[in-house]
């Protein structure tokens, strides 16, 4: 049988059949081949653009022109530098190349901020509240000053005009105003009179008052500022007139004895 089945492949019919049925089947494949190269469009690609600043819409409208999709992956990302609710991310990436219809991949950021809870900054000075305020996402709004010794430290936090306490919910990135002390308080003191005084005198009277030295000044005769002597103050000693405690008296120096004598005799 195996003899009869070499003989019969020699044959001139067979090795005809056989031919064909090869063309026939490179012909399938070629034209498969093609088929399918043109379906996937196989030399064909897209430069995926920078999505990065659009809003989900603007994705959408800009994409459609491009035969690209898009799906939100996540939008739980909260930054206080890009606009809400806008890509600030995506995958591929910008000037990567895909197929038609690819679906890119979106993070966006929240178009809602986060609850942040209000830290504990009563008693803390104005510069360690603004270092704490990065650190929590929150910003300085206004500074409203009030009579207090202990000067820039944190009297209060307020939102929109409402008193915030230690655990309160704020939103990230609000704006807080702070009440920080003056420095000067609510205790007043006597203005006292400097007149005639050098200028250690007057120092060491202004302290023992809780009272600060402001601006000096100083006239064409003064030649040693140590032996200067004060011819004038502000504000103007009177009798019974009151300052706040640690403010600043502004002093007027000389050493001329005639211009002394005469602002004596005026006074």
């Amino acid at each position: 049988m195996i003899k009869e089945l070499l003989t019969f492949i020699k044959t001139k019919q067979f090795i005809i059949h056989f031919v064909i049925a090869l063309v026939l089947v490179f012909s399938v494949l070629g034209f498969t081949y093609k088929w399918l190269d043109s379906y996937t469009r196989h030399d064909e690609t897209i430069t995926v653009p920078d999505l990065r600043g659009f809003t989900p819409d603007q994705v959408k409208d800009f994409l459609e022109d491009k035969n690209l999709t898009f799906e939100i992956v996540d939008s739980s990302v909260f930054d206080m530098s890009k606009p809400k609710g806008s890509v600030i991310d995506h995958e591929p990436r910008p000037g990567s190349k895909v197929k038609e219809f690819r679906k890119i991949y979106l993070t966006i950021t929240r178009t809602t901020p986060p609850q942040i809870p209000m830290p504990d900054l009563i008693d803390v000075s104005f510069r360690q509240a603004e270092a704490i305020f990065q650190t929590y996402g929150l910003r300085v709004g206004e500074l409203v000053y009030k009579p207090d010794l202990a000067k820039n430290a944190v009297l209060g936090i307020q939102y929109k005009g409402k008193e915030l306490k230690p655990g309160d919910l704020v939103p990230k990135g609000s704006k807080l105003d702070l009440i920080l002390g003056d420095g000067f308080g609510n205790t007043k003191v006597t203005i006292p009179n400097l007149f005639n005084l050098t200028m250690g005198e007057a120092l060491f009277v202004l302290k023992a008052s809780s009272l600060n030295i402001g601006s000096k000044y100083f006239d064409e005769s003064v030649k040693d500022s140590s032996e200067a002597k004060v011819y004038k103050q502000f504000p103007l000693f009177g009798v019974g007139e009151e300052v706040s405690q640690g403010e600043a008296i502004d002093l007027y120096f000389t050493q001329s004895e005639e211009k002394i004598k005469r602002y004596a005799e005026q006074n």
